[in-house]
């Protein structure tokens, strides 16, 4: 069993293409598929993961 309590990304279409956050202790975030929410597991900060949101926002991670 997930030491994780997963919530399903809010911007998620439908069918199993999507992700899911959790976390399992304070200033940790998990991000992993939804397809296989055991599987692999991205840990980083919530400020890591709010800077990486900003930049795809704003576009900033175009070719």
């Amino acid at each position: 069993m997930s030491p994780y309590t997963w919530q399903k990304s809010s911007y998620c279409a439908q069918g199993e293409a999507c992700v899911h956050v959790g976390t399992d202790r304070p200033g940790s975030i998990a991000l992993t598929e939804s397809g296989d929410p055991s599987g692999a597991i991205l840990r980083t900060t919530p400020a890591a993961l709010g800077a990486l949101l900003r930049t795809l926002k704003e576009g900033g991670l175009r070719d």
